[in-house]
């Protein structure tokens, strides 16, 4: 309701305004309309045209529209029995004139309108089109906010701004620049299409850093006090929005400047080569302006249809020229399929119009066309190839597959650096080529052609400078009190101090331009300031940057920006430690209980394994039962010391005793190094033993003032915070450490290891880190999100890695030497533990087990011929013997009789199987010899 109050104010307000007077503002109606087609033969439908003839965009407009009329009226295959009339309204440029233009046109019973070119006027009269149901195409009004939401009657023939500045978002995240100028108009046109641009960019983490914008009708003058000061600001990346018959004068006021030179960047949207395109010949005065500007232009892929509107036209035009065309062959091909359907064209008078006809002012003369609504969802259904390609519009009332040439001017002319598609970004092909692929934005698949810069380089420009505004760097130091070696204040020039100090000053030396800046303590001197605040602050624009010993955390990186860190850090325990006694059972230390257990286990087991293998061939490992026995235990043992007497011979025996004697070697090897360590090496205990251990008490816990370590274990590690104390500095931690918690102190401290590393420097080995660090983080300089200063000083301090300067000056400011170790050396981290070796365990079970494996095998194979064999002699023997068990089937099933065979010698089963096939042979022999007849029968 309150839009539907607010269109009829505007309505009644602007006809009240634009009525009275109106013949002796701009004269007869009659001579201000063209009708450029008449027949009488033919059903003529007006349709109307609001632009500005003598603009660059009129200029090439005009002449398309004529044509496409033309081409159309000619053309016999539509609008059979109709022709097109074309009623031009020129809007002179003016927001006021060109809404009394458009309100004589809605005079003529117009179907649609074509136009306008300027956003401001499509704003207005979209309210007029909206209540009188008249299409309004537009072929130049760009601005992105015209929504088909709330002007459902305005249909754009072009492509908005919104996907140009997408574009240019994407051109400059491409080249790596964070933040750029934007110089535009400011009306709607300008603001609007500046705002697209900034919404773009933040999705790119990139940023406006100011708006410079300028009335419409701003003056040489308006236009130099404009870029001296953005010239005084940081980023050199202009972004100009403009109107293109008098965009030229910004590249005047910049030439004149000397913002046109080397380190600068000029991107112009479409509005110039909208201009240019439109000139018959550019002079060297222009073309001198535009050295290095890099430009957006319509994409429109070259075809038959084209190249024959190119011959055909006799002046040069830009972009808009074809987009006019299209819009009214659109709109030709769209009232086709409206006669052909069967409506018809009427038009009626407006109710709300007739109720407010109590004044002179005449109202009857605005009426609604009925059959608005079915031509506009005709013309958004319409789909056809045209000049600029295929024709058809989304859901949104977009044309699809929006593009743009992307132009670099250099010399006498402009060269095409590649393309932007809203299907696939940057792109150096034709964006037709790539819709038949899956769309790709990704970064690695952004690609153009080198670019020619301002003062003609082809090295691409860094983007920003130091703001030349004479205000220096706010950088915030904490001034602390706790370890004043890393940062505090200083009676000197700078005001700081510091290993941090001594940092960023060497890599602030380390770049191509000065940085001048101030340091500003931050703190009230009585203890350590809170570094989340301090970075929260940096983040909220008080500080430009923060340089000390602040710690890059994950929370921290969400809100600024980080260097490459400088130091090296992370959360450690600190305990009270003493010297361990020796131990008369040291020499049980080096393995764990399991450790020892399972290597007992083997030596047996492989002592066994060799006997198995060894007993029938190896007269060593033969004899009494108790004998044998002791032989297993002494092979056993003795191959740990590699004295075993006794000598392998079976091949099965001799690889289970290599690879045992492999992993006696690496055991020994290990036994030994671990208990040396254990002898030799100073051993620290604590009841502590790292921050597990801590965390599952519950004694109290010392954090250093303004540490994030008070937060991380309070969130991360669910320490409970009644348990933290604040330690104030190195006094308050000796006293703590040495109450401890039955005396009011603290079980152990949780610090960041810079701080550890100096703080045992002093304490006479009373007192070491216990367990490993339990996080890995770094130091680094802070910065606003997205500054610049943060990838060229993180370069800085990778030289100064390099050449050895941060080593010095760590030496120079914390070079204290720790006499004794700084960290505990447990006993139990000491011993070796099964799982260092199971490996080698597993190989040598495996080894064992296939040996056994073809051992028994095979014996199984020997008894089985031998019980064949003997069961054979039995059967000649006893031929008449009547079927019983035999003797054999009772031996099969004796176990005694299986061990009796196994127990036998190697020598003596291949003995027995020789005589036996002697015997066979012989009694076969035998057996033939009584078989055949005697020679004397």
């Amino acid at each position: 309701m309150e839009s539907c109050f607010c269109t009829r104010r505007v309505l009644v307000f602007l006809i009240s305004c634009l009525w009275v007077g109106m013949e002796v503002i701009i004269g007869q109606t009659e001579n201000s309309s063209v009708v450029l087609v008449s027949e009488e033969k033919k059903r003529v439908i007006d349709i109307g045209a609001l632009y500005t003839v003598n603009s660059a965009i009129g200029r090439s407009a005009g002449p398309a529209l004529v044509a496409a009329i033309d081409d159309v009226n000619s053309d016999t295959t539509i609008l059979k029995g109709s022709m097109l009339n074309l009623v031009l309204q020129d809007t002179n440029c003016s927001g006021f004139l060109g809404t009394v233009e458009a309100m004589q046109l809605l005079e003529k019973k117009i179907v649609a309108a074509i136009g306008p070119q300027s956003s401001g006027i499509a704003h207005v009269i979209s309210h007029f089109m909206n209540e009188l149901h008249v299409p309004l195409l537009s072929f130049g009004a760009t601005d992105p906010t015209l929504s088909s939401l709330q002007y459902p009657y305005f249909l754009r023939t072009t492509i908005s701004d919104y996907f140009q500045m997408n574009a240019i978002a994407d051109l400059v995240v491409y080249f790596g620049w964070k933040e750029v100028v934007a110089v535009f108009v400011d009306n709607d046109y300008g603001r609007n299409g500046i705002s697209a641009l900034g919404d773009a960019l933040v999705k790119k983490r990139a940023r406006i850093s100011y708006k410079a914008a300028f009335s419409p009708t701003a003056s040489i003058t308006d236009l130099d006090n404009l870029l001296v000061k953005a010239n005084l600001l940081e980023s050199r990346v202009f972004v100009v929005h403009v109107n293109p018959d008098s965009g030229l004068n910004i590249f005047a006021v910049a030439k004149r400047l000397g913002m046109m030179g080397s380190g600068y960047v000029w991107i112009a949207t479409d509005w110039l080569p909208c201009f240019l395109d439109s000139l018959d010949t550019i002079d060297s005065s222009k073309n001198d302006l535009i050295q290095g500007v890099v430009s957006l232009r319509h994409y429109t892929r070259e075809s038959d249809l084209k190249t024959s509107f190119k011959n055909k036209e006799s002046s040069k035009f830009n972009s808009y020229a074809l987009y006019a065309y299209d819009s009214v062959w659109l709109l030709a091909k769209a009232l086709d399929t409206f006669l052909i359907s069967g409506e018809n064209i009427s038009f009626s008078d407006d109710p709300k119009l007739q109720e407010n006809n109590n004044t002179t002012l005449d109202f009857t003369s605005l009426r609604i066309f009925d059959q608005g609504e079915k031509l506009l969802n005709i013309l958004t259904a319409t789909n056809f190839t045209g000049l600029t390609g295929e024709v058809r519009f989304d859901s949104d009332k977009n044309l699809i597959n929006p593009a743009f040439d992307i132009l670099n001017y250099g010399g006498s002319g402009s060269r095409r650096l590649g393309y932007w598609s809203n299907y696939s970004g940057l792109s150096i092909v034709p964006p037709e080529s790539l819709y038949a692929m899956p769309p790709n934005n990704s970064i690695t698949s952004q690609h153009l052609y080198s670019a020619i810069w301002p003062g003609e380089t082809t090295v691409k420009p860094r983007g920003w400078v130091f703001p030349n505004n004479g205000k220096p760097l706010k950088i915030a130091v904490p001034y602390r009190i706790s370890y004043p070696e890393f940062v505090t204040k200083d009676k000197g020039p700078m005001g700081a101090k510091g290993y941090c100090i001594d940092v960023f000053e060497a890599a602030v030396a380390l770049l191509a331009y000065p940085v001048p800046h101030q340091y500003i303590l931050y703190g009230d001197g009585l203890r350590n300031p809170s570094y989340n605040d301090l970075v929260n602050d940096v983040a909220q624009n008080k500080y430009d940057a923060s340089v000390g010993d602040v710690t890059i955390t994950t929370n921290r990186t969400r809100i600024v920006d980080f260097t490459q860190p400088y130091m090296e850090s992370g959360l450690v325990v600190v305990a009270p430690v003493k010297q361990s006694k020796s131990s008369p059972w040291a020499f049980l230390m080096p393995f764990t209980w399991q450790m020892w257990g399972v290597t007992g286990i083997f030596f047996l087991l492989v002592g066994a394994v060799v006997w198995i293998l060894e007993h029938r061939t190896n007269t060593e490992f033969r004899g009494s039962p108790r004998q044998q026995l002791i032989t297993i235990f002494w092979f056993s043992f003795s191959t740990m010391f590699f004295s075993h007497r006794e000598n392998t011979v079976s091949t099965l025996g001799r690889s289970v005793l290599i690879l045992w004697l492999f992993v006696v070697l690496i055991i020994n090897s290990s036994y030994t190094a671990s208990l040396t360590s254990i002898l030799t090496v100073q051993q620290l205990s604590s009841r502590i033993q790292g921050i597990d251990t801590l965390i599952s008490s519950s004694d109290p816990i010392g954090i250093q003032d303004g540490s994030f370590a008070y937060r991380y274990l309070i969130n991360e590690l669910n320490v409970a915070e009644s348990r933290l104390r604040i330690l104030k500095s190195q006094d308050e931690y000796l006293q703590a450490l040495e109450q401890g918690p039955s005396g009011g102190g603290v079980a152990a401290i949780v610090d960041e290891l810079p701080y550890v590393e100096l703080f045992l420097a002093s304490t006479k080995c009373s007192y070491s880190t216990v367990g490993r660090e339990f996080t890995k983080t770094g130091w680094g300089f802070a910065f606003q999100r997205d500054s610049p200063l943060s990838i060229d000083l993180s370069t800085a301090i990778l030289q100064l890695s390099e050449n050895g300067e941060l080593q010095r000056i760590h030496d120079k400011w914390l070079s204290h030497e720790i006499g004794c170790s700084s960290q505990t050396t447990a006993i139990e981290d000491s011993r070796l533990s099964l799982k260092s070796f199971w490996g080698l365990f597993l190989i040598c079970a495996i080894v064992c087990f296939v040996s056994l494996t073809v051992f028994f095998c095979r014996v199984f194979f020997q008894y089985t011929r031998y019980s064949a064999e003997d069961d054979s002699h039995h059967n000649i023997e006893q031929p008449e013997e009547p079927a019983r068990p035999s003797r054999r089937n009772l031996r099969v099933t004796s176990f005694k009789d299986l061990m009796d065979f196994v127990d036998k010698k190697e020598v003596e089963i291949k003995e027995m199987f020789r005589r036996k096939t002697e015997d066979s042979s012989r009694r076969h022999l035998e057996r033939s010899g009584t078989d055949l007849p005697s020679p004397s029968s």
